[in-house]
């Protein structure tokens, strides 16, 4: 079993920034990719950003390009989002995941984060941008 326990959360205002951090621990891990995904009241899950543990591909939706950035800590299974340029619309329940393996079709981890299958999921941390 995996847990994943994020942190980093809270209230800001537009334009601020906030990092979010996420904390793998558990089983072994190996070729794996962690990611977030958000969730806005009275919205469906929306992908935010991912990013694989063997060569660091990341791959981030359009709505956060050139705002937030995902890193990752090897030694520490650990991933980070750095939001900045923080918008009211990213106001958000924001969730790590995390997804071991590939997948039907030979996909690879990021590649089914990407496609919304997980295998793992934290308890979310709340974002609030006031404007």
């Amino acid at each position: 079993q995996v847990q994943l326990v994020e942190s980093g959360g809270g209230l800001v205002q537009a334009g601020g920034s906030l990092r979010l951090s996420c904390a793998a621990s558990g089983r072994a891990l190996n070729d794996f990719a962690m990611g977030w995904f958000r969730q806005a009241p009275g919205k469906g899950r929306e992908f935010v950003a991912a990013i694989s543990w063997s060569g660091g591909s990341t791959y981030a939706a359009d709505s956060v390009k050139g705002r937030f950035t995902i890193s990752r800590d090897n030694a520490n299974n650990t991933v980070y989002m750095q939001m900045d340029s923080l918008k009211p619309d990213d106001t958000a329940v924001y969730y790590c995941a995390l997804t071991r393996g590939r997948g039907e079709g030979g996909l690879t981890p990021l590649e089914r984060l990407r496609k919304y299958e997980h295998d793992y999921w934290g308890q979310g941390t709340q974002v609030i941008v006031s404007s």
